[in-house]
Order: structure tokens, then C-alpha cells, then sequence
């Protein structure tokens, strides 16, 4: 993923407390997985995307879900 979206990620865990160890029991993934996820060692868009993605000028995202009135 990109960096924004690698950072978005990363303050939310850091807002929830959340370790990554904790975010890999609770996703079912090992912990060595998520930091590399986290430091973009792995886990980039596939290339086929990256490029559509590119040639549109368009970028992923992560942004907080709205949430809906009770």
C-alpha cells in the first residue's frame, strides 16, 4: 500500500492502543507479516493496478468509516 495509506493504518492502532501484535492475533496474521505490511515491504497493489491506478491519477485512500445514526 502507500505511505498514506500505511500511515492512516498506523494511527488508528496508535488511537486504539492497538499493538502490532494485538492487530495480528486479531486479523489471524503473524506478527513479523504485519510489520512488513506496515513498513510497505510487502503488500504493494498489484502492479496491473498500480498502473491503471497511475494512468488515472488516482491514489487508494484510508480514511475513518462514516458512522451511521443509532
Amino acid at each position: 500500500m502507500n505511505e498514506q495509506v500505511r500511515k492512516a493504518v498506523q494511527e488508528a492502532m496508535t488511537e486504539r492502543e492497538l499493538s502490532q501484535g494485538e492487530l495480528a492475533r486479531r486479523t489471524g496474521l503473524v506478527r513479523p507479516a504485519v510489520s512488513k505490511l506496515l513498513n510497505g515491504t510487502v503488500g504493494r497493489v498489484p502492479e496491473n493496478w498500480q498502473r491503471i491506478l497511475d494512468e488515472l491519477d488516482l491514489e487508494l485512500v484510508a480514511q475513518p468509516r462514516q458512522k451511521l445514526p443509532k
